[in-house]
């Protein structure tokens, strides 16, 4: 079956990967090539954020740890698994997702200022490595990636794949679909080895092989992608009360990315048509058990499978 995969981000990369391996032949169109998608920007640490229904989004994360898992014993991937901290000022229940984290365990012992938290082993993906390895994966398996803005969902091929985030708002004629601004800033890495979250708000600390990530913000609606400064200095400021190892470190570069948010994830086929799109803030946490689904609605009926 021929198939057309409107987007490359990391949900589009990864749906063509599975779509190759069951034997399709796939075409990937995109406005924006892999690294300059929102999939690029981000932080990239595994973890649930801003995406429902709550038992969806744990199977969709929890099979895409356990991929996650298999690939970080491949240096060439940028995946890496880490151990962290979420930590939190007032007492918590278990996390919803919990069911996706055999190995989550309360910390007994807490950065001043927190009540409660918690660990886990989690994997980190080094987004222009993994982008570029699923895009290689991509090619390799006889598939192609094509540089094209679409004015309509395509009409040709046996079947469409709709993995194109904000564009939905166009291309699906969906306008619950919204930004939600993220801006991050690139430091270089002061010897930091464990990511940590402040559960209050969009403060994260993700190290990397070369840099740390941290962030972050959270505007709701906001269409702007210029990073702003005072911006980053409040982030930086956030951020080292989290992690004091950041005091100084120097600011590589600014990012800014629009996650693509809706009220609950739209997976579902409709005629010739998959939908998979609306993953807010966890496109790289539910990407492969996005498209194990997705694989397995090419092969449906042509009906819609499930609403979304």
């Amino acid at each position: 079956m021929r198939v057309i995969v409107v987007g490359a981000g990391v949900v589009g990369l990864s749906c063509a990967l599975r779509l190759l391996e069951d034997g399709h032949d796939v075409a990937v169109l995109a406005r924006d090539l892999p690294l300059e998608t929102t999939s690029a920007v981000a932080a990239a640490l595994w973890y649930p954020y801003r995406a429902l229904p709550q038992d969806r989004v744990t199977a969709w994360a929890s099979r895409s740890r356990e991929v996650f898992t298999e690939l970080a014993g491949d240096d060439a991937t940028g995946v890496r698994l880490r151990e962290g901290i979420e930590v939190f000022t007032e007492a918590q229940p278990d996390p919803w997702w919990a069911a996706a984290v055999p190995d989550l365990r309360r910390r007994p012992r807490l950065p001043d200022g927190y009540v409660d938290g918690w660990s886990f082993l989690a994997p980190v993906v080094e987004m222009p490595v993994y982008l570029t390895w699923l895009r290689d994966r991509v090619l390799a398996g006889g598939g192609s990636v094509t540089r094209l803005a679409l004015a309509a969902l395509p009409s040709g091929g046996d079947l469409v794949v709709n993995c194109s985030g904000l564009g939905a708002r166009h291309l699906a004629g969906d306008p619950t679909v919204l930004p939600v601004r993220g801006q991050v800033a690139i430091v270089e890495q002061p010897g930091i080895d464990r990511w940590m979250l402040d559960g209050a708000g969009p403060t994260y600390v993700v190290p990397r092989a070369d840099d740390v990530v941290v962030g972050g913000t959270d505007d709701e609606g906001e269409w702007d992608r210029a990073p702003v400064a005072e911006v980053t200095r409040e982030i930086l400021a956030r951020a080292t009360r989290l992690v004091p190892e950041l005091a100084g470190a120097r600011v590589l570069r600014t990012r800014v990315g629009l996650r693509p948010t809706r009220p609950v994830v739209r997976l579902e086929r409709v005629g010739h048509v998959v939908h998979a799109y609306g993953l807010g803030g966890a496109g790289v946490t539910l990407s492969w058990g996005v498209a194990d689904e997705v694989a397995s609605l090419a092969g449906a009926d042509g009906t819609s499978a499930t609403a979304g």
